[in-house]
């Protein structure tokens, strides 16, 4: 008998309070009946939200406690929360404990959930690879995993193999070297930065397997079969963010044990023979300034991004640049029209088909080589010169506590496209005014000297004439800079509303807590120009994700649903 015909029905207590229980289709419904047998509030959980049925009364928070009773068993489920705006509201465990009047009708409400459980959600999980980084943030990856989510793990029957990591890239080779058979995922607890091995790692990996060369940039990559999961324990944790709507471990953990699954857009930038991939951020100019200039001062810890931020904000650079993008399709989305990408998103749910021509749906997407040349970098190029305070290419909106709405508010996560955003050389207040509207309802693309695009790909270059070179400035110079930073750091609210408007910290912190950045171009000096330096510098670095690039001319490429994650993009609870 199929599940969708399956009804069952009776009545069940909880407390001295009798419900009416209803099992039927997709939903496992229970009513209070009051004593003139009058139906009142009703509870209505999708049977795919079910996080497990157990015999008797169970208690899991905040200790584990077990009761074995004949008559009772215990449900728990996804709880949304009230708390929040409506947007991104946080889960939680929801529980409840049913009395039967008999063992028999105990049996068959566990055997009859149970069932349903499987059928309907029959991608869940059962065995997941965890990485935790126990330097991030405020370096609680361990203690986070051990008492919020191993527990959960645990009432969901997933099992988990744990790596605790101790060097940087120690997670992205695990998973390019070792035997991952079984692995229904892996999962992250750390910040942007830990995200970023594994996403380097599982798309290597999947390319290696599909005899495909990830440094061809014309090729077509192979998408990810295997998903990622974040449990967010970094300083910023904007992927998650981003994805989910909110940086809570039990909400993320939520989303992994019922096998939510979000494809997502992933940019690939080529440099020389060098490869990186970035999802939330790649930045030339300022960004990339405040990242190399953070690497000279890590023993400020966290302060360090604000402080650069300031050091850098003073300096007012900006930089010669030559631009060149493909543009998207500006029928089906654009940067500037105030859509938000939430849970569901129409744009990307329809961009498969335009993404994947050749895919037949009779198999599964992730399963089938469907790697060919591409036709994507089809088109014609633009090309953009001129002096920019700093360039920024975002696959996401890249938002965060910080900068709620983000880099580009408008972004999607699964279209096949960037947003390319382009600020032109401005005076120093109307830099500001651009850093600060990442804060605020404001919107940051309209100003004169702002210019946003949606693009499938990016070449940059310098202008002719222009070479990369390596600028020395005297010991005078760095002293009279950092004095000036350190006059406004004398003021804190000023520095935390005024440098970056939180937004350097949004894609920087948390991502270079471990390891070495290679800085072969950018010398101890050379960071200091505006008004206190004898000679600007010609030439900024790249921020990759919070990695600096060593060239200055890449191109990038962003292929459409190339991974996959344990979310479902961020839930708009005021929709009915």
């Amino acid at each position: 008998m199929e599940i969708d015909s399956v009804r069952v029905e009776s009545s069940l207590w909880i407390g001295n309070k009798r419900y009416r229980a209803f099992l039927s289709g997709w939903y496992f419904s229970w009513t209070e009946i009051d004593k003139r047998n009058r139906e009142k509030k009703t509870i209505s959980v999708p049977v795919s939200e079910v996080i497990g049925v157990k015999e008797g009364r169970v208690e899991i928070q905040p200790q584990k406690k077990v009761e074995d009773t004949d008559l009772d068993f215990t449900l728990f489920y996804v709880k949304r929360s009230s708390k929040g705006n409506g947007i991104g509201a946080p889960w939680s465990l929801g529980r409840a404990q049913f009395c039967c009047p008999s063992r028999g009708v105990r049996d068959q409400w566990i055997t009859q959930l149970r069932t349903a459980l499987k059928t309907h959600s029959p991608s869940r999980p059962h065995r997941l690879l965890v990485f935790i980084n126990p330097f991030g943030g405020k370096k609680r990856g361990k203690q986070i995993f051990h008492s919020l989510v191993a527990p959960l793990f645990e009432l969901a029957g997933i099992s988990s193999h744990v790596v605790v990591t101790e060097r940087a890239n120690q997670a992205r080779d695990y998973i390019l070297k070792k035997d991952l058979t079984g692995f229904d995922g892996v999962i992250c607890v750390g910040g942007d930065g830990m995200f970023s091995e594994l996403l380097h790692g599982v798309i290597g990996r999947t390319q290696q397997e599909a005899g495909i060369s990830e440094h061809d940039p014309t090729v077509m990559l192979q998408p990810c079969d295997l998903h990622i999961g974040i449990i967010p324990a970094g300083s910023t944790d904007c992927v998650c963010f981003t994805t989910i709507g909110i940086n809570d471990p039990v909400t993320s953990t939520l989303h992994i044990i019922i096998g939510d699954s979000q494809p997502l857009d992933v940019c690939s930038v080529h440099y020389q023979s060098t490869l990186r991939y970035s999802v939330s951020m790649v930045g030339y100019g300022f960004y990339g300034d405040v990242l190399a200039e953070s690497e000279r001062h890590r023993w400020m810890g966290p302060l360090r991004y604000d402080y650069s931020g300031c050091m850098v904000y003073l300096c007012n650079r900006s930089y010669p640049g030559l631009v060149q993008y493909l543009p998207g399709d500006s029928h089906i989305s654009s940067p500037r029209d105030n859509i938000r990408c939430l849970s569901g998103c129409r744009v990307c749910s329809e961009s498969k088909e335009r993404l994947f021509p050749h895919f037949d749906s009779s198999s599964s997407l992730y399963s089938t080589n469907v790697s060919q040349y591409s036709s994507e970098l089809e088109g014609e190029w633009v090309t953009v010169e001129g002096r920019f305070k700093c360039i920024s290419l975002t696959c996401i909106s890249s938002s965060c506590p910080r900068s709620p709405k983000g880099l580009s508010p408008s972004a999607h996560l699964a279209d096949g496209t960037a947003d390319l955003i382009l600020v032109r050389e401005t005076n120093p207040l109307g830099f500001l005014t651009y850093l600060h509207r990442h804060t605020n309802t404001q919107d940051q693309f309209d100003l004169p000297f702002v210019e946003v695009h949606r693009v499938k790909a990016v070449r940059f270059s310098l202008p002719p004439g222009e070479e990369e070179e390596e600028e020395e400035v005297g010991e005078e110079g760095d002293r009279e800079i950092q004095a000036s930073a350190e006059r406004v750091l004398e003021d804190p609210e000023k520095l935390s509303s005024s440098n970056t408007a939180g937004h350097s910290q949004q894609h920087l912190a948390g991502r270079k807590e471990r390891g070495n950045v290679t800085t072969s171009r950018v010398k101890r000096r050379g960071f200091v120009c505006g008004p206190c330096c004898t000679k600007p510098r010609s030439i900024s670095v790249w921020n990759c994700d919070g990695e600096i690039l060593p060239h200055t001319e890449i191109s990038c490429r962003v292929h459409g649903q190339l991974v996959r994650l344990f979310a479902r993009g961020v839930e708009d609870s005021t929709m009915p």
